[in-house]
């Protein structure tokens, strides 16, 4: 069983910059494939950036540029540097963990979740 908790939420300005992180505990995670996926009220779970263990990176059209996937595998915990801020990026925002190297884009296939936490952009 892995337990994922993120952290770094928070109220930031347009333009500015919010670094979220998520640590695992419970098995060594280096070998998951990791991601990013972001939810408003009343909308599905979309996707947001996804990480292979490989080191691939793939992320949405609407934050390539903006947003930065990286790992630490020492300290078993992901983060999203997350630059240039809009409103249209406020969300509560998911980490997830997959035990598969091939992972689709939707939540599909992913058998790991963190609780969420909250990023809200003002404009």
């Amino acid at each position: 069983q892995v337990q994922l908790v993120e952290s770094g939420g928070g109220l930031v300005q347009a333009g500015g910059s919010l670094t979220l992180s998520c640590t695992a505990s419970g098995r060594t995670f280096s070998n998951y494939f990791m991601a990013w996926f972001r939810q408003v009220p009343g909308k599905d779970r979309d996707f947001v950036a996804k990480l292979h263990p490989n080191g691939g990176r793939f992320y949405a059209g609407s934050v390539r540029g903006r947003f930065t996937f990286s790992r630490d595998n020492a300290k078993n915990t992901v983060y999203l540097q997350m630059n240039s801020l809009k409103p249209e990026d406020t969300a509560v925002y998911y980490c997830a963990a997959s035990q598969n190297l091939v992972v689709g884009y939707g939540v599909e296939g992913y058998d790991y979740w963190g609780q969420g936490t909250q990023v809200t952009v003002s404009s």
